[in-house]
């Protein structure tokens, strides 16, 4: 009797530790520091502990998730400069979903960001207070975060990114009045400001609901009638030209495509030859830099 009741409690233990487990993100951290000569690498691997577990041990909404519910993502950060405890870097980063009853992850989000400088002392613990602006490392990491998280549950459901989305934006406010750089409108057309901007644009709005019909309508649907999910996809391919053409300076379309090109590359593998002709038109025209790629779809 006493030895059921020792393994009920150990099991109780693993149940209480997996749920606590559970929070939103399933995040890979890597601290790139080839570029970095004659410095001690332990501040490297001590920052990458860090926001491995800033990323994957703080509960970011409200929403319960299961642990098989996380959503992948990495972030691979890339140090270009560091000298007294000041990073100056690239940061990568990169999402997916998992897709209904298929092995397949699907990429939902891709997007490199070359303006990240912040601060960082070894052992210092990362800290976030969504009512101000704290040190630059933790409010970037926060913020991507939420469009991480936003971008996923617009493929779950229509436009149910717009809360977590709306804290992207609040930590992008609250950077207005700091000399950190990559949060302000006249800085870049590409920053932090512009990505969250593009995507609350009520223009905008469009491709968001094409980006559900895309994902839960089309590839979730794959496994019932693959013909009929990459119909609804196609048809609505046109959107982001729409969109593109109302805004010429969003990048969301670019980084929606940039992310897809593989994947919308083997839809179309499948489908008529005047609709891959339409869908080389629409490609080429909001992404003319890629047209190798796109020479696929003649």
């Amino acid at each position: 009797m006493e030895r059921l009741r020792i393994l009920f409690l150990i099991l109780a233990s693993i149940l209480i530790v997996g749920i606590a487990q559970a929070q939103e993100l399933n995040c890979k951290v890597t601290i790139n520091s080839d570029q970095i000569q004659g410095t001690n690498k332990s501040v490297f691997e001590a920052l990458q502990k860090a926001v491995t577990e800033f990323m994957n041990d703080r509960q970011w909404t409200d929403y319960e998730y299961q642990v098989s519910e996380r959503i992948e993502c990495s972030i691979y950060i890339i140090v270009k400069t560091y000298s007294s405890n000041t990073f100056s870097a690239e940061l990568q980063i990169q999402a997916n979903r998992p897709i209904y009853n298929s092995s397949y992850k699907s990429p939902i989000f891709s997007f490199t960001d070359k303006n990240f400088n912040f601060s960082y002392t070894e052992g210092d613990p990362l800290n976030f207070d969504a009512t101000s602006f704290g040190n630059n490392l933790t409010e970037v990491l926060a913020y991507y975060a939420y469009i991480i998280i936003g971008t996923d549950c617009d493929s779950f459901s229509k436009l149910g990114g717009t809360p977590f989305y709306r804290k992207a934006e609040q930590i992008v406010n609250q950077a207005q009045s700091t000399n950190e750089s990559g949060w302000k409108a006249f800085e870049d057309n590409k920053n932090r400001y512009a990505l969250i901007n593009n995507i609350l644009d009520e223009v905008v709005t469009p491709y968001r609901e094409y980006f559900y019909t895309y994902h839960r309508l089309g590839l979730d649907e794959m496994s019932v009638s693959a013909d009929k999910s990459r119909t609804r996809i196609v048809e609505g391919l046109p959107i982001l030209k729409t969109v593109y053409k109302a805004r010429p300076s969003v990048i969301i379309i670019n980084v929606f495509v940039e992310t897809k090109m593989d994947e919308i590359i083997n839809i179309y593998s499948k489908a008529s030859s005047q609709e891959r002709k339409d869908a080389y038109e629409i490609l080429s025209y909001i992404v003319p830099t890629m047209q190798n790629r796109l020479s696929a779809l003649k």
